[in-house]
């Protein structure tokens, strides 16, 4: 860690015993439109992580609140929800009223630093919490994700897929979790998400550059995984679930305890999965597809007079085999050689302080990536050990009439090192430092936001290998700076509609396998160049979106137009070294651009029946009009969804008929090849099950019902005509204990 970096950390650590104002209690009950109270009711306010629900009388109470404004949300099925301020000081007891709604609840999104409810929210993101992406049956948080529209994934069997926004991939996209950014080496072709879907709450997507919000690499947008939260006050709860999937003879287990006083807050998660090669519709497996992962979540929470914070821990071991001999036939679920060993350790931080003037966020993150390749018995032939720290202080200050604002810098310390024989990158070290200030205008029907940034990146590494001979890498000594701002219109045109633009700039500092690599790619059969002089990349994206809602009909569509100079891509040379040909790194400008349209049809008086369908494209065009590489094909997604009325032992009873159509892809860049159309045919069925004091959700899912031969056009297996996933039957129970 750099001086400098050594001075903003103790300077977040001294910050950290600062006095808050004296503690409040809020009270109060909740009512439906006809003033019957309402039990279940989830009390939450985010800043702080503390909660509760209502009782069988619509009464809650929630205790050592800090005193000042706070934001406090009340949300429950079937009913909108609400976010208010309040300031404890003036009042601590509260009724509120909420209202039916045929549609899913609204959520604050804390993505965007306001926490806005998404329908007060300038900027369009993405929502969906972890209970509804697992119902779609993927045996990996990666494959759940896809199911979003503008979101697709670059896959390496079953366990390796890499998350794509917009046509955007790689370092383009970040990923955050428990608030700090994700970092484990993400610019490898086999280096996939790395996260696990148990111990998330909820994930929300920014498709865009996000770039004043997180920096440099969020230039293509955001994966936001929320953890999941503690238990109310002065309760405890325990879950055990099971996931069985029956193409890869595959098991998801995951158990699940937390317990929380006045004070104290505590839980703690353990998750195993197993899945064997997964098979095709000939009924033969693709070896060594298969994959093992561990992992363990756990969390600590404390609040009082004097602050309130909450630390999480997150280790993820997982053995995931290199697809390579397609013929053998096998039903070991040992990954065999070439195969990848991963340990990661993600320790975050989060501390919130009520000031007398404002309110002061910080959040502190470190991780420890260990990543090993073997081809053999023995020492790993490529082992790199990334070490990140990173920090982000955020004051939000006194709110003026309808104006909030915030302040804040940003940072990363970053080394890689090398333990292996072979080399993909070398031992360097990154130092981020970013400044930032952003601020909310609301009137009565419309919202305005707007942001600046500056940031500078510096890059070292260290020379590696013998001058003039193949893989010498030389030295780097680089730095990159930029401003970068956003600009967004928020205005509800009516009461149904609601219409938004943004404008906004975004930067990603080249990474260090595009600046140094010189040596065969695993994996890709090629043999890479680097490009000390490649600029940053930098963009500007214009966004419209426009919604319109009734209570049985919702429409909405996505426009973006995306323009990058000097986008980094591999380009062949046209030679040959030991028998790879030869890519480098090279830069052009380039243009994306696309749409999300969507509908949503609930018609009355059939209450029970839901057609959702959505279409997504995207275009990207180097200037001299050739293709971008590793752009999805299009996607017509229609779902056809039944639910059923609340009984004695069951409620939100639901089934549903999924119609995927993948359109051909046959704007592809140089060196890739044409995607053929596809549909597939999906099953889903879930249930909240109660039988005396035993309470479960139980879900099935059939995906490629008629197991349909496709192969889809981000997969890295298409060179060798390899079929992805046939059919699979996934079983689902959730214990509560």
């Amino acid at each position: 860690m750099n001086f400098i970096h050594k001075i903003l950390f103790i300077g977040i650590i001294i910050l950290l015993p600062i006095q808050i104002l004296a503690q409040k209690t809020l009270t109060g009950k909740v009512v439906d439109q006809l003033q019957n109270p309402l039990s279940d009711v989830e009390i939450y306010t985010p800043e702080i992580h503390k909660g509760t629900t209502t009782n069988k009388e619509g009464m809650f109470i929630l205790e050592h609140l800090p005193a000042g404004k706070i934001t406090v949300t009340f949300s429950s099925l079937g009913f909108e929800t609400q976010s208010i301020d309040i300031n404890l000081n003036k009042i601590q007891s509260i009724d509120i009223q909420l209202n039916a709604i045929v549609f899913e609840i609204d959520e604050v999104i804390v993505s965007t630093l306001f926490h806005k409810l998404q329908k007060d929210n300038v900027s369009k993101v993405d929502f969906r919490s972890m209970k509804t992406l697992q119902q779609s049956g993927g045996s990996t948080l990666m494959q759940q994700l896809t199911n979003i529209p503008g979101v697709s994934q670059i896959t390496t069997g079953n366990s390796i897929g890499k998350p794509v926004i917009r046509g955007l991939s790689g370092n383009r996209v970040l990923v955050y979790a428990n608030g700090i950014r994700v970092e484990n080496q993400q610019f490898g072709d086999e280096h996939g998400l790395g996260l696990n879907d148990a111990g998330f709450e909820s994930v929300e997507i920014i498709k865009g550059p996000a770039s004043l919000l997180y920096g440099s690499d969020a230039l293509g947008g955001v994966l936001y995984f929320t953890p999941e939260k503690f238990a109310a006050a002065n309760s405890s709860k325990s879950d055990y679930s099971h996931k069985y999937f029956s193409n890869t003879q595959g098991t998801n287990l995951s158990f699940g305890h937390k317990t929380s006083s006045k004070n104290w807050s505590f839980l703690g998660r353990g998750g195993y999965a197993s899945h064997l090669d997964y098979k095709i519709p000939t009924e033969d497996r693709i070896h060594n597809t298969r994959f093992n992962e561990t992992d363990f979540k756990t969390g600590i929470g404390y609040s009082n007079e004097h602050f309130s914070s909450n630390i999480r821990y997150n280790y993820t071991k997982s053995n995931l085999g290199i697809p390579e001999d397609y013929e053998i036939q096998s039903n070991n679920r040992n990954p065999e050689f070439p195969n990848q060993e991963i340990k990661q350790h993600i320790i975050s931080s989060h501390h919130h302080y009520y000031l007398e003037n404002g309110k002061l966020d910080a959040d502190l993150g470190y991780i420890e990536n260990n990543r090993k390749e073997f081809v053999e018995d023995g020492e790993a032939e490529l082992a790199m050990k990334l070490k990140t720290f990173n920090y982000n202080l955020r004051y939000h200050l006194p709110k003026i009439k309808s104006v909030e604002s915030i302040i804040g810098f940003q940072g990363m310390n970053q080394t890689n090192t090398n333990f292996g024989a072979a080399l993909l990158i070398p031992d360097a070290s990154i130092n981020d430092l970013g400044f930032y200030t952003t601020l909310f205008y609301a009137l009565k029907n419309t919202s305005f936001q707007a942001g600046i940034r500056y940031d500078h990146r510096s890059i070292s590494s260290e020379e590696n290998g013998i001058i003039n001979e193949m893989g010498y890498i030389e030295a780097i000594e680089k730095s990159f700076n930029s401003f970068n701002s956003s600009i967004g219109l928020k205005t509800d045109i009516n009461t149904n509609s609601i219409l938004r633009l943004n404008f906004a700039s975004g930067f990603r500092a080249p990474n260090l396998a595009e600046l140094t690599s010189n040596g065969v790619h695993e994996g890709s059969n090629r043999y890479e160049v680097g490009n000390s002089n490649l600029k940053h990349e930098q963009n500007f994206q214009t966004d419209i979106s426009y919604e319109y809602k009734t209570d049985h009909f919702e429409f909405y569509t996505n426009l973006f137009y995306n323009k990058i100079n000097n986008y980094i891509f591999l380009t062949p040379t046209n030679s040959v070294i030991n028998e790879n040909d030869v890519y480098t790194y090279i830069q052009d400008d380039s243009n994306l651009y696309g749409s999300e349209i969507g509908v949503h049809l609930h018609p009355h008086p059939l209450d029970w029946l839901h057609l959702e369908s959505s279409f997504e494209l995207v275009r990207g065009e180097q200037k001299n009009e050739n293709n971008l590489p590793l752009i999805p094909a299009d996607k017509w997604n229609n779902t056809l969804k039944f639910t059923f009325k609340k009984n004695q032992w069951s409620q939100n009873l639901f089934a549903a008929i999924n119609l995927e159509h993948t359109f051909k892809q046959i704007k592809v860049s140089e060196f890739e090849t044409n995607s053929s159309a596809y549909t597939l045919l999906n099953f889903s069925s879930g249930s909240s099950i109660t039988f005396s004091k035993l309470k479960f959700d139980a879900s099935f899912n059939i995906q490629n019902i008629f197991n349909k031969s496709y192969i889809s056009h981000l997969s890295r297996l298409k060179a060798d005509y390899i079929p992805n996933m046939g059919r699979n039957y996934v079983l689902g129970v959730k214990f509560e204990l």
